[in-house]
């Protein structure tokens, strides 16, 4: 007798889950550029091919938004945003923790800046590694 289950191929898949900082992606989600990408447990939204804000909800240090910038452009976004600080572990972005009492307006306003270009947010991908290939040699084979 035959299992009444339909093959895995077919069976629906689980959407996934809304992240709890969405209201952060809903802003800039329709333009063009726009890629959200699952990285290092977080979500990156990137426009023009460039990460933008990394979204985290993992726990301190871990728990808010990291700004994509580079050292140079620190100074003035720390001015333009008191509530930004240098991330404990990952020293080259920013971090708003979303335990600051101004979270909510800040990360809001930080979107704002992403959708008008600004160009001292975002940074280009790393290069990927290429990956070697490794010729397999069966037993028996003549090397």
């Amino acid at each position: 007798m035959k299992s009444a289950r339909t093959p895995s191929s077919l069976r629906p898949r689980a959407a996934k889950p809304e992240h709890p900082l969405q209201w952060l992606i809903d802003p800039v989600q329709d333009d063009p550029t726009f890629v959200l990408k699952a990285w290092f447990g977080g979500r990156t939204i990137m426009l023009n091919g460039l990460h933008q804000l990394f979204l985290t909800t993992q726990g301190e240090p871990w728990q808010g938004v990291l700004v994509c910038t580079f050292h140079e452009h620190q100074a003035s976004l720390i001015a333009e945003f008191p509530s930004l600080r240098s991330h404990p572990v990952l020293k080259k972005w920013l971090y708003l923790p979303e335990s600051h009492e101004h979270f909510e307006r800040d990360a809001r306003r930080l979107v704002q800046l992403v959708r008008k270009r600004d160009p001292r947010l975002g940074i280009p991908p790393s290069p990927r590694k290429k990956k070697t290939t490794v010729k397999r040699i069966r037993f028996g084979d003549r090397l």
